[in-house]
């Protein structure tokens, strides 16, 4: 377990905190589906090391709307907490370990945490950011071309280029995998 993960997540390793018997770690390859699009979502995932994919079918094809790394936590939120079917699938793009929880001990997690000022006021900041994250990806969407995605992405999260595979990334910037080697093969010469 990385130093960040037992700093953040300290209950992971810690087996006489009151959260960790919460937790089940998981070590899963790569293209393990976690929660599956239209099912409903039992479980969270924290994740120790690897990177998952958030995605919805389009007519057979998949869009990859969101990745996540070490020390992020992923579910399909609206399907955990409201019980109806997930709109999209999770799915691991690396061999992954993960934990996981059942929503009704996540509840008591939560409350547990909500009586903790400092780290309720983490976990909101947290939901803003994400939020944040997902309004700049879709205003980029609307005003944006393909290629400008892409240059962002490598400035900005060159963590992704690194580790996700091409077909994964295109699906992202909602180009063809031939298109974003087009696009690469003049980013490249510029």
């Amino acid at each position: 377990m990385s130093d960040r993960t037992k700093k953040r997540l300290p209950f992971l390793e810690d087996t006489s905190h009151p959260h960790s018997k919460f937790y089940h770690r998981k070590e899963v390859p790569a293209g393990t589906v976690l929660i599956r699009e239209g099912e409903i979502a039992k479980k969270a995932f924290l994740i120790e090391k690897g990177c998952i994919r958030a995605w919805v079918n389009n007519n057979g094809r998949d869009i990859t709307f969101q990745f996540f790394f070490e020390n992020e936590a992923v579910s399909s939120s609206e399907s955990f907490r409201k019980n109806i079917p997930s709109l999209f699938t999770i799915e691991t793009v690396e061999p992954c370990i993960l934990h996981w929880i059942y929503k009704k001990d996540l509840e008591t997690v939560v409350e547990d945490v909500s009586k903790l000022p400092n780290l309720k006021s983490k976990a909101i900041i947290s939901v803003f950011e994400r939020q944040y994250q997902y309004m700049r990806q879709l205003i980029s969407f609307v005003i944006d071309t393909p290629e400008q995605r892409y240059l962002k992405l490598l400035l900005e999260k060159p963590h992704i280029i690194r580790r996700v595979p091409l077909q994964y990334i295109a699906t992202y910037l909602g180009v063809t995998p031939v298109s974003l080697s087009r696009i690469r093969k003049r980013v490249s010469t510029m």
